[in-house]
């Protein structure tokens, strides 16, 4: 199937072009010429490199929710073994669901986050909610990392986190094993992504050479951004999870430690140091939701001062950089024809993200149901 989009504006990941034809070619974006089966009238809208979450947690349901409203990889950052399989095949046998990257399990500490949540999730999520391999010393670090890389996952996603920020009191891994499982991971060629949602937590991290932030900090830590910009950390932003987790008062909500406008602001001092930022929403089975909440994170990331044009690199080619994505992420002769069609401006006007008029995922047009 060949499909041209005529006279349409394209942020091609990094710039605008104001006119230009793109031509859809089997799974790839090529140059246009010859005959085609399909054309799309572009004009009064904006094509998109499909949209890349930085942040989920993706269960049955999710790819296709993230797919239709945009979103057309997802980077997952933790799900079981069984769970995992399932949500593989699906990506990789249909073009109605998004794409997947994963870290599989997490490395945490015995009854350290998230063990908490797993009586929340329930038997909904079938082997979701199952007890999982944590790490308790340096030797257990380094069996982790080598059985997560036998599993074949992406990058490793690593949890420093003590409750404070819930008002909880949770194990939490000891400084020198996350520096073994930075260590390890990185002889294992994987990136090493941590979460870490405190200034004290982010300083442990950054110490034990983590390639990637899976939030920014949500309490006082302005001395840390300097030292997150020179070690070259990317920083997965999550701000429309803060604002799902704020109560009335503006602190999050179950506890006694840190808010949604300390998120911001830290959002806004990494930006202005030069921090590369990834959209990431968080999204999960109850919320933020797949997909949708990307568009609000894009506002919200405009509203900490990225460009709207640096918002939309944060979700499309800054990702594809930092996670490795070298098929995606720009529209470009030669990629994955993973694209997102919608009404108006976003390159001026970022809530136009979400009025979607097309989407496809290798080539292939999302019909909604």
């Amino acid at each position: 199937m060949r499909t041209l989009i005529r006279d349409v504006r394209v942020f091609d990941g990094r710039r605008v072009v104001p006119r230009a034809d793109v031509l859809i070619d089997g799974p790839l974006i090529a140059v246009p010429g010859g005959p085609v089966d399909v054309e799309v009238d572009g004009r009064g809208k904006t094509l998109l490199p499909g949209l890349v979450d930085g942040h989920t947690h993706t269960f049955d349901g999710s790819l296709a929710a993230a797919l239709a409203a945009g979103v057309t990889t997802e980077l997952d950052m933790f799900c079981l073994p069984g769970n995992l399989r399932r949500q593989r095949e699906l990506a990789a046998s249909r073009d109605d669901v998004a794409d997947l990257r994963s870290a599989g399990l997490l490395a945490t500490a015995p009854g350290g986050h998230p063990s908490q949540l797993l009586a929340a999730i329930g038997d909904e999520f079938g082997d979701a909610a199952q007890p999982f391999e944590t790490v308790a010393d340096v030797e257990q670090a380094r069996a982790f990392v080598a059985a997560r890389a036998a599993e074949g996952v992406d990058y490793l996603k690593v949890v420093i986190d003590d409750g404070a920020v819930h008002g909880l009191r949770l194990p939490a891994l000891e400084p020198e094993v996350v520096v073994a499982l930075v260590d390890t991971a990185h002889d294992h060629g994987l990136k090493v992504i941590a979460h870490a949602i405190t200034a004290k937590e982010v300083g442990i991290a950054v110490d034990a050479g983590v390639d990637g932030l899976a939030h920014v900090w949500c309490d006082a830590g302005d001395d840390l951004v300097g030292w997150v910009a020179e070690r070259g950390i990317f920083v997965v932003s999550t701000l429309v999870y803060f604002e799902s987790i704020t109560g009335q008062s503006g602190a999050v909500d179950h506890a006694a430690h840190g808010s949604f406008e300390q998120a911001m602001h830290a959002a806004r001092t990494l930006h202005r140091a030069g921090v590369p930022i990834v959209a990431g929403t968080d999204a999960n089975p109850f919320a933020p939701q797949h997909g949708v909440s990307m568009h609000r994170e894009l506002e919200l990331l405009t509203q900490a001062g990225l460009t709207p044009l640096e918002a939309l690199a944060s979700a499309t080619s800054v990702p594809a950089v930092h996670f490795g994505l070298t098929d995606r992420g720009r529209v470009e002769p030669g990629l994955r024809a993973d694209l997102l069609l919608v009404d108006g401006d976003p390159t001026t006007d970022i809530t136009a993200t979400s009025a979607v008029v097309d989407v496809w995922r290798r080539g292939v047009k999302f019909v909604r149901p």
